[in-house]
């Protein structure tokens, strides 16, 4: 299986060293990511490309135009009818581990990125969801489409080396991974902890499972409300000082 993302914005340049570099590179030569942009000014009647406008009722900034952005949507749907259409959007549901997984499930995935001020809300009537990655406020939705692309992609079966290391990874399972060391075994009186170089994998197996949840507990506790604890995990949360 292999998908494919296709990115309105304008600003299509910002899309080429990212996918070009490590992970998403080995992807697209790999033929399991295909990523194309398509930029917006391409789809607007007006002479001068423009594809914003003043707010009806007033108010400060520039709002993008409806009809470049569905006429956008729809030359790439007419290539790729069932493709799913997803708007880059402060109002959108937050994206997360989970919602990376659902969306590898589609084979061709449209992002759709504003700018400015926002979107005209009529564009809400041309899309399938919209998706934040956070709250906070940046200057467009291409940083947060090449979040999701890279955090998307991870799923696609062949793009991971390890596909093992996919479900150990934090949040896979709402628990944070354990702590990871390498050479050297001791740094500036920092050594890395004895159990790791003991060989009893029994018992490394048991450090790495306290660890991540010491950290979850400590750093992101709401995770553990959605984790699957056994009698043993939850023995360790009660022992466990997070002050």
């Amino acid at each position: 299986m292999a998908i494919r993302f296709d990115v309105i914005t304008i600003f299509p340049g910002m899309f080429e060293s990212p996918m070009s570099e490590t992970l998403l590179k080995r992807a697209r030569d790999a033929g399991l990511l295909e990523v194309r942009t398509h930029n917006l000014r391409d789809y607007t009647l007006s002479k001068h490309k423009n594809v914003d406008d003043t707010p009806y009722g007033g108010g400060v900034g520039m709002v993008m135009n409806v009809e470049p952005i569905v006429r956008a949507i729809e030359a790439v749907k007419q290539d790729r009818p069932g493709a799913r259409v997803v708007l880059m959007s402060p109002c959108g549901n937050r994206f997360d581990h989970a919602h990376a997984r659902e969306l590898a499930r589609n084979e061709n995935i449209v992002l759709v990125c504003g700018r400015y001020e926002g979107v005209d809300d009529r564009v809400r009537h041309f899309i399938d969801e919209e998706i934040s990655i956070g709250d906070y406020i940046l200057s467009g939705g291409e940083l947060p489409a090449m979040v999701v692309i890279e955090a998307v992609s991870r799923f696609v079966p062949g793009v991971l080396g390890d596909h093992e290391s996919l479900a150990e990874e934090s949040f896979a399972s709402h628990i944070l991974e354990y702590p990871q060391y390498t050479r050297p075994r001791e740094f500036r009186g920092y050594p890395v902890p004895e159990v790791l170089v003991s060989g009893d994998h029994k018992k490394i197996k048991a450090w790495q499972r306290q660890e991540a949840l010491k950290l979850t507990a400590r750093l992101r506790p709401d995770l553990l409300k959605h984790s699957e604890l056994s009698e043993q995990d939850r023995k360790i949360l009660k022992q466990i000082d997070v002050g």
